[in-house]
């Protein structure tokens, strides 16, 4: 389990890096209903990684 916020946000960006590959073939094969769900999961981690408090206290 990350331990500290900078653990997190590598794999909140190891997941998004994860989600353009996927999407890169979703778009050759002209896969609607896969690039919807990309979308919706790409907001889920952005919303995590760029969120307001951040995800830990560094006190």
């Amino acid at each position: 389990m990350p331990i500290n916020e900078k653990e997190i946000n590598c794999n909140l960006f190891d997941q998004l890096t994860i989600l353009e590959d996927i999407e890169e073939i979703a778009e050759k094969e002209q896969a609607t209903e896969t690039l919807k769900l990309i979308s919706k999961k790409r907001k889920q981690i952005e919303r995590k990684l760029y969120q307001k408090p951040p995800l830990t206290n560094n006190d």
